[in-house]
């Protein structure tokens, strides 16, 4: 763990971001359940601004990640109506089969981790799991290119 908080503290500073690893660990089904509903509802750009908010939360202030308060402040940033995103927090069976079979989907393609990061080539695909630095996609990026060539 020491290990990995070393890296994660050493790319957050690059990119301006003050880690506090001291929060509540706790199940985050509800927060996926809530991301899944708003990428299909409300598109990619939504859901965007819904997890930016959920890792600021988590990530530099402490918030439980699945908490109600943590999800309405979240879905306040992602520009979702209240009585809306009440209702859908509120609601916990709403979407849940729909999330559950993903998880179970990506489960059993190995996925355990993220990010989980595919790119198609030519001859093979290549996948980064697990945080990298910009050297590490950039080198995997460089091999697709040659192998595109």
């Amino acid at each position: 763990m020491d290990k990995y908080v070393t890296l994660m503290t050493t790319y957050g500073n690059a990119a301006g971001i003050e880690f506090d690893f001291h929060g509540q660990v706790a199940n985050t089904l509800d927060a996926h359940r809530l991301i899944q509903h708003l990428q299909e509802d409300r598109g990619p750009n939504t859901a965007d601004k819904l997890v930016d908010s959920l890792y600021a939360q988590y990530f530099t202030q402490r918030a439980h990640p699945s908490a109600s308060d943590t999800l309405l402040k979240a879905t306040d940033h992602a520009g979702i109506d209240r009585k809306t995103a009440e209702a859908f927090v509120a609601d916990e069976h709403e979407g849940l089969l729909d999330t559950k079979m993903l998880i179970r989907e990506q489960a059993s393609n190995g996925v355990d981790s993220v990010p989980y990061v595919v790119f198609e080539g030519k001859r093979r695909d290549f996948t980064l799991v697990g945080a990298k630095g910009v050297a590490e996609y950039l080198k995997t990026l460089e091999a697709v290119a040659r192998e595109a060539s």
